[in-house]
């Protein structure tokens, strides 16, 4: 019979863990023996407010810095109380009371550790933040187990990251109307997520903007089945009903269904297709005998130094590669003008305008933090795990290249193709 080597790593052998004399920290166990004095006090303290007396003082005069209130009930003992912190697991001892009222007593409900609450906040953060590290419910256990004594367990990290579900509600509310976005980056990704108990991929649509000062900022992140017209007009009309302003450029993937909604959207604003996508297309319409040399051309039209150069590179792509690979060819021209859209807009910019490498580059760092789960548990999980990966700071974004010259409008000239 096969033994499950995982499963007996957990429960006792987590608990005796790097338990030896050589692990025992004397400063640990003072500190942790202190908050706990440090915790009752303060509930002692709140208790005294509240009754207008300390405790052991009688009823009767006021003590000298409470003159003019009065008691307002009396003490009956204490309960104990397990807390979790970032400190680790306290017992603390939590007074009782019982207070007057109109109609007889009620019991006193400190606000220091309110009912039900067991861990902390910070440590809740704590808990949450090592999950979006990029690791699953039981690992987070394991690895927190010397901190918090053996209490969190894989609901508990369940638990907490569930809390974050009121920001990340607040978060997709949030107007848009003072954000001064002039660039919107649109890109989506699949991920696979438990739908009826099955596995099943879905894409996730991501909307990054870029602000006047070049800024970039996460704007949307939907779950939909697929990267549809109807699921990119989903999310632009959230942006928009949102406040979101009619931006200056938008820089897209050349999704079939993106395109035909920012057409309905927005039909006058310049729009550029990602290079780094129509390179792969190009790729994709030729033998691998012919890459190399597809490959190098691309990049001289591409990343040519003038407009003047990308235009007459343009030409002579066309011309040679409707003779030698005619499928080459006609996926270049199908991009159209909007694949050379930055080589209107100052060269310091180009870099920037070119290619959806910003949304790509959140799309790695949060592929690489689900791998370790494989499938996530719910379409709505993966959407707020994007997001918490840059709320938390995780993720941090810089400034766009070039982003002094934001404010310079784009030349109206399009790219001349008369041969």
């Amino acid at each position: 019979m096969k033994t499950d080597s995982t499963k007996r790593l957990g429960g006792a052998a987590d608990a005796t863990l790097f338990l030896g004399d050589d692990w025992f920290d004397p400063l640990e166990a003072e500190v942790r023996t202190r908050i706990r004095g440090f915790i009752e006090s303060i509930l002692e303290a709140e208790l005294d407010e509240v009754l207008a007396r300390r405790r052991y003082e009688r009823h009767g005069p006021a003590a000298p810095d409470r003159v003019g209130q009065a008691s307002v009930g009396h003490r009956h003992g204490h309960r104990e109380r397990q807390l979790t912190g970032t400190f680790g697991l306290v017992t603390v001892r939590v007074p009782r009371a019982r207070l007057e009222t109109a109609g007889g007593t009620i019991e006193w409900k400190n606000a220091t550790i309110p009912a039900y609450k067991r861990r902390t906040q910070q440590a809740e953060a704590l808990i949450a933040g090592a999950y979006l590290a990029g690791t699953n419910t039981r690992r987070v256990r394991r690895a927190l187990t010397a901190v918090f004594g053996g209490t969190v367990s894989k609901d508990t990290v369940s638990r907490a990251w569930r809390k974050v579900k009121s920001d990340w509600d607040a978060w997709n509310a949030r107007p848009l109307t003072d954000e001064p976005i002039i660039r919107l980056i649109l890109d989506g990704t699949v991920v696979r997520v438990r739908l009826d108990k099955k596995a099943t991929s879905i894409s996730l649509l991501v909307a990054l903007g870029v602000r006047q000062d070049g800024q970039k900022i996460l704007l949307a992140v939907k779950n939909m089945g697929g990267e549809s017209e109807a699921a990119w007009r989903a999310l632009l009309d959230d942006l928009v009903g949102r406040g979101l302003q009619t931006p200056a450029l938008v820089i897209v993937d050349g999704s079939p269904g993106l395109e035909k909604a920012l057409a309905a959207m927005w039909s006058d604003i310049p729009v550029q297709r990602c290079t780094v996508h129509k390179h792969r297309n190009l790729l994709a319409h030729a033998p691998d005998r012919l890459h190399e040399e597809i490959s190098a051309d691309f990049t001289d039209m591409i990343y040519a130094e003038t407009k003047q150069q990308v235009t007459e590179r343009r030409r002579a792509f066309i011309r040679k590669w409707r003779l030698k690979c005619r499928a080459v060819a006609d996926s270049l021209e199908e991009a159209g003008d909007r694949l050379f859209t930055f080589s209107r807009f100052p060269k310091e910019q180009w870099k920037s305008i070119r290619t959806t490498n910003a949304i790509e580059r959140l799309h790695e760092e949060f592929k690489r933090r689900i791998k370790t789960q494989t499938v996530l548990p719910s379409a709505e999980t993966a959407a707020m795990l994007f997001w918490a990966l840059l709320a938390s700071g995780q993720i941090a974004m810089r400034k766009v290249d070039g982003w002094e010259s934001l404010a310079e409008r784009p030349s109206d000239q399009i790219i001349d193709l008369a041969a």
